[in-house]
């Protein structure tokens, strides 16, 4: 607002009797108030109320002020949200008696005002007096959740009416319908936004959001308990990527002592395993009898007593075959540490210059429950050794010592220290589990230095996506994560069968053990190949220049090119070192050209199909060797990226296996062949093959 309408409006106000009566008739008699953003009504209000301020005399009581305030009452609820707080101000609303504020209210109410109901609540703090339900129901019928969480958010008591509220009405045995058929001619009714699962996440939020304890909201957690179990059925029976003790050990710890969840476990049991199955499981799990089908029931009966349970999933269950990741150093070379004595070995030989260290971190899955995940183990790799850390018992015996603040500071060293580097993957989100578990480390993040998170590397890496992995099995999902960029740069996947493991139960178990080794010391083994041969990933030469020291909250990484490369957009790079400019192939025709099109350039292969090339298509279950294979039996080109491009050219005769660029688009893939191998496309060659 310029100086002078400033001044304008003061000497005005300065002029006027009675500057409140004054500005309520202006507002009254104007309808530019009524329009959003910085109007001329708002500039004077807000100039009044600053007024007011420097001229103590001027504020009215008595019957005059109330006959005023019952004006501005009654054109709050048309209000711009801006304005409401200067009026209230200037006005002194919340010496209002308290019943007619809220009889004003209730009237909003009943002409179905009801945003405008809550929010003049909120800014005259009514909420006290009110029933939390009633308010707050046709707000959530609208799609308004956000102004209900402001309703409550400064009464922990309204906060537990709420929250028990909506558990009951994620009861499976409520009829929303109840709810909603009050409010069937609600304007911006979005009875889509009105459903259990809706529901069911506003109170998750809530609970955070307000710290309270979940056991207030039986339904939603046992709902959500639920969808945990029939989650590890799918994973230990569909998927089948989770060992049977692992599942065990979540099926059993999320059923707990809960009758209503054991029925559930008992079914899903039954349905995956078989009565005889099931009986086992039921037996091994401690079940109560009254949970319990008349057929598991019987079968149990015939069980004999066995100390353990014998394996009811076969070995088949798994591709023992499956080629993954080894860890390349000996067993003895892994230590557990849990006392801070050992700690001081893994302190002096980690926290040297120059030092490179693989950091990965494991905890308990919280399966969507509320809270941050508390950290249970921290892995440190070298090149000879790996240290596991014991965390929470750890801080529990530096706590016992009164010295908590030693493994923090040790921890803050190896992160503030540019001297020696550390390799994770998606160290934001680990970083922000460490901080919820020891509240000394909220600042690691922003104090470290040396740090290379290799997940801003798998977004350069040429041709890296979960659908350019060695073929589904099965019903598995493709590689992905770090699992994905192993495959890609060492050739063998992680054995992830452990992710999901109980991190806080002790012992650990041997599987987990050379889980978590493994998980830490592949970022070493990725780090050292890409360093030594960057260019083959279709990364810029200066690798370790450009990620060393970068943080990594949201990796956003520019792929670079290779500063020896032509203007041309080819992927050649791959090739090794360039060899003397020779001349460009004799030009073909496209009816000349034959080639096979390696599984993660099916697009690139239909493209140049439509040209008039000869193409075969690896399908996706296919090796890429079979590309290969193919090539030499029937005299073709292979078109293939990335890592498989350094097997593949060992294996036919010179320039007869060509690396495409794979974050290209199919067009510009086929221009960037056609340009390499000079065919020459004329309108007969398009379309005369059959697609």
């Amino acid at each position: 607002v310029s100086r002078q309408l400033k001044e304008e409006i003061r000497r005005g106000f300065a002029r006027l009797e009675d500057p409140l009566a004054g500005l309520l008739a202006m507002l009254e008699s104007s309808s530019d108030w009524k329009g959003k953003g910085h109007s001329l009504g708002y500039c004077i209000t807000t100039e009044l109320q600053l007024w007011i301020k420097e001229h103590p005399a001027v504020p009215q009581s008595g019957t005059k002020l109330k006959k005023l305030q019952a004006r501005v009452l009654g054109m709050l609820s048309q209000c711009p949200a801006n304005l409401l707080d200067p009026l209230i101000s200037i006005y002194q609303l919340h010496t209002v008696d308290r019943n007619y504020l809220l009889e004003h209210v209730s009237h909003l109410y009943l002409q179905g005002d009801y945003k405008e109901a809550a929010i003049l609540s909120i800014k005259l703090k009514l909420q006290p007096d009110q029933d939390v339900e009633k308010m707050c129901t046709p707000l959530l019928l609208q799609d308004k959740a956000h102004l209900v969480e402001d309703y409550v958010g400064e009464y922990p008591e309204l906060q537990r009416k709420l929250l028990q509220t909506l558990d009951t009405w994620c009861d499976p045995s409520f009829n929303i319908r109840d709810i909603t058929r009050p409010y069937q001619g609600l304007s911006r009714y979005k009875p889509e936004k009105f459903n259990r699962r809706v529901l069911s996440k506003l109170v998750f939020r809530l609970l955070e959001r307000f710290n309270v304890d979940p056991a207030l909201c039986p339904n939603v957690i046992n709902q959500r308990h639920l969808r945990t179990l029939n989650y590890l059925f799918y994973k230990r029976f569909v998927e089948k990527t989770m060992t049977e003790e692992n599942w065990a050990d979540h099926i059993q710890s999320t059923a707990g002592e809960n009758r209503w969840l054991q029925g559930h476990l008992v079914q899903l049991l039954l349905r995956h395993c078989g009565a005889r199955g099931a009986a086992r499981w039921v037996r091994h799990c401690r079940l109560p009898p009254e949970v319990l089908p008349p057929a598991v029931a019987e079968e149990l009966q015939k069980l004999h007593v066995q100390d353990r349970v014998e394996e009811v999933t076969k070995a088949d269950n798994y591709e023992d075959s499956k080629d993954y990741y080894q860890l390349p150093i000996p067993r003895e070379n892994i230590h557990f540490l849990q006392t801070w004595e050992e700690m001081l070995q893994c302190w002096e030989k980690v926290l040297q210059p120059g030092q490179v260290v693989g950091v990965d971190m494991e905890w308990k899955p919280s399966f969507g429950m509320v809270g941050k995940p508390r950290v249970a183990l921290l892995q440190l790799a070298l090149k000879d050794e790996v240290f596991l850390l014991d965390l929470p018992r750890l801080l529990q015996q530096a706590e016992a010592e009164g010295e908590k603040e030693k493994l923090p500071r040790f921890i803050q060293m190896l992160y503030s220290d540019a001297a020696i580097t550390k390799l994770g993957y998606g160290m934001s989100g680990d970083l922000s589990s460490l901080a919820a578990t020891c509240s000394a480390l909220k600042d690691t993040e922003k104090q470290m230095q040396g740090v290379v998170d290799l997940l801003a590397v798998d977004k350069q890496v040429d041709g890296l996506s979960p659908e350019h992995s060695h073929g589904e099995r099965g019903v598995r999902q493709p590689e992905k994560g770090l699992s994905l960029l192993v495959q890609h740069v060492l050739g063998k996947p992680l054995d992830k069968t452990e992710q999901l493991s109980n991190w806080e139960k002790r012992p650990l178990r041997e599987e987990q053990i050379l889980y978590a080794a493994s998980d830490a010391y592949c970022l070493l083994e990725i780090y050292e190949r890409l360093c030594k041969d960057p260019e083959s990933f279709g990364l810029g030469s200066d690798l370790t220049e450009s990620l060393v020291g970068k943080q990594s909250k949201k990796p956003r990484a520019k792929k670079q090119l290779n500063k020896q490369e032509a203007p041309s957009p080819s992927g050649q790079e791959c090739q090794g070192p360039r060899t003397e400019p020779s001349r460009p192939p004799a030009p073909i025709s496209p009816r000349e050209f034959s080639v096979v099109c390696d599984n993660m350039l099916q697009g690139l292969g239909r493209y140049l199909r439509c040209l008039g090339v000869d193409v075969r298509l690896l399908d996706n279950e296919d090796d890429h060797r079979k590309a290969a294979e193919i090539a030499r039996q029937e005299g073709r080109v292979i078109l293939t990226s990335g890592l498989p491009y350094q097997t593949l050219r060992s294996q036919v005769g010179e320039g007869r296996c060509f690396s495409v660029n794979c974050s290209e688009k199919a067009k510009e893939q086929a221009l960037q062949v056609l340009k390499h191998f000079n065919v020459q496309v004329s309108p007969s060659d398009i379309f005369s093959r059959c697609q």
